[in-house]
């Protein structure tokens, strides 16, 4: 039973580290927004941005591109400016969806790689406890005695048509 505890607790930990990963490419001519839900407060939120191909365009005068992260309540938790890529990592002040935005004053059209990732590490009174794998474990324990019924009511066909199939010989 501790082992199955411990399983559950393990794969919890792998899905909720995994879960949340997003990687897309995105045409700025203008302002283009990319939108993220996070679910917990205090989530960290993490991934960068880069300009694809943008040597072959861009001179030393241009102003680069504008990148910013709204909160659910409209205030500036990151703004990263003129530039061709960057790196961001904060944590959510609060849950809800986020609104990540780049701006390209240039008139010619940007392609912008971006990866975000939003982790949410449990914390202990998150994780599931024995009295709620309680009922799982009961359940698992009735399947596997059903499991055995079936597997012992199979032997005994098995065997009672062999001993048919000989005594007809």
């Amino acid at each position: 039973m501790r082992s199955a505890k411990m399983w559950t607790i393990f794969m919890c930990l792998v899905l909720s580290f995994f879960a949340r990963i997003q990687s897309l490419s995105v045409t700025v001519n203008d302002v283009e927004c990319v939108y993220e839900y996070v679910l917990y407060e205090g989530d960290t939120v993490s991934g960068n941005f880069v300009v694809v191909d943008h040597d072959i365009f861009w001179s030393s005068d241009h102003p680069g591109i504008d990148f910013t992260v709204t909160s659910p309540g409209g205030n500036t938790v990151q703004n990263i400016k003129g530039t061709s890529g960057d790196k961001f990592t904060f944590k959510a002040p609060t849950h809800g969806m986020y609104k990540f935005c780049f701006h390209n004053p240039y008139s010619t059209p940007e392609t912008v790689s971006f990866y975000i990732h939003v982790g949410h590490i449990p914390s202990e009174h998150d994780l599931a406890k024995d009295e709620h794998l309680d009922p799982i474990n009961v359940k698992i324990a009735e399947l596997r005695e059903a499991l055995e019924s079936v597997t012992a009511e199979q032997k005994y066909l098995r065997a009672r048509d062999a001993r048919h199939r000989h005594s007809n010989e």
